[in-house]
């Protein structure tokens, strides 16, 4: 295998495919990626297994093949090198990568065990990039990080009202998000696709203004532009989400997103060692409450329209913030029942998004 290719394209392509590669012992395939060309066109992958990262360039091809290389080392020589153009030759188990008066010699790695991507069905729907990058956003953080409990480290996506509707929790909190007109599954499909992926997709999908996305029995994979991601699918039943959302709430706090966004930060300062955020709510507005023993107290008022009876209710500061975060518009609504039951987080006049908190017990 030998070609020419300019330094930045490179660097970005191995970063992209790189993304997938597993830092974690175990076959040693997958601490490599796999670098495939064909005439003018260089293919590389990077995969976990789980995980897997294809993208392809063009680059100046002079002999074709096809080599399994050291993912980090050689992403950190081509960064290194000076601007300009980069010839790259792989023979028996080397790997000559050469620029200007720089020249690198590194041991390929053998191919053996890098997995092969299942064939899919050629039947691929399309998304917008931008809305669906978006609805990511709002959605994977609210996914847990935790492997032992594997059904919530994913997200799920299923067939709703003539669209698709996106859901993750992490048992403490909830976030769903409909992309309406979005026929990307049949009539009551639904499949759960790991939060690690998307996360990574959400990197990707500036790569073109239209994803493409092909279903499988045991895997789905995104296309945007050049770039192609794979990943495994979670099996196993996602929780009854819709009966954790309460059908009413009769308390109703209207306010202006960026100023709530600017109280919380401050106050958060004074919310240490898992202290929680008190909202104190009345028909004055909002009084944001954080004490922390033997540290201090903070307290701020943000101005706001509030329909309900006075209420405190309390949310780990994190998780509270998080949620106002992605909940992009000038004005949100939080809807709260009690202090133990889960309040909702909405933008103001739009029912595509919500993010639902569980609140946190307070003496």
């Amino acid at each position: 295998m030998k070609f020419r290719c300019e330094r930045d394209v490179l660097v970005e392509a191995l970063g992209i495919a790189g993304r997938a590669v597993s830092g974690r012992g175990g076959l040693p395939g997958l601490s490599g990626v796999r670098a495939d060309l064909s005439g003018d066109q260089l293919q590389l992958a990077g995969s976990d297994l789980d995980l897997t990262i294809t993208v392809t360039v063009t680059v100046s091809g002079e002999a074709d093949g096809v080599a399994v290389i050291p993912a980090r080392l050689a992403s950190d020589i081509v960064r290194a090198l000076e601007p300009g153009a980069v010839n790259v030759t792989a023979e028996a188990d080397e790997l000559k990568i050469t620029s200007g008066r720089s020249e690198f010699a590194i041991r390929l790695i053998t191919g053996d065990d890098f997995p092969q991507v299942a064939d899919l069905p050629l039947d691929a729907v399309s998304l917008d990039s931008a809305v669906l990058k978006d609805a990511l956003s709002q959605v994977v953080p609210a996914a847990s990080s935790d492997d032992s409990r594997p059904i919530l480290t994913g997200v799920l996506l299923t067939a709703e009202s003539g669209g698709v509707r996106l859901v993750a929790t992490d048992s403490y909190r909830l976030a769903m998000r409909d992309l309406s007109e979005s026929s990307v599954l049949d009539e009551g499909q639904s499949v759960l696709i790991p939060s690690r992926a998307l996360s990574e997709l959400n990197r990707i999908l500036g790569q073109g203004e239209q994803v493409k996305l092909l279903l499988g029995d045991q895997e789905a994979s995104f296309e945007v532009g050049s770039v192609r991601l794979t990943t495994r699918l979670i099996e196993g039943e996602f929780p009854n989400y819709r009966g954790l959302i309460p059908d009413s709430h009769p308390n109703l706090l209207t306010l202006n997103r960026e100023e709530l966004l600017d109280a919380l930060r401050r106050v958060k300062l004074l919310a240490r060692e898992a202290s929680p955020v008190r909202l104190e709510m009345s028909e004055e507005g909002l009084e944001l409450v954080a004490v922390t023993q033997d540290v201090g107290t903070a307290r701020e008022q943000v101005e706001g329209v509030y329909d309900g009876t006075p209420l405190t209710v309390a949310f780990n500061p994190q998780y509270l913030l998080e949620g106002v975060e992605v909940a992009t518009s000038e004005s949100i609504t939080l809807a709260t029942i009690d202090e133990l039951k889960p309040a909702l987080i909405r933008i103001a006049d739009n029912d595509q998004f919500l993010y639902l908190l569980m609140p946190v017990r307070v003496s």
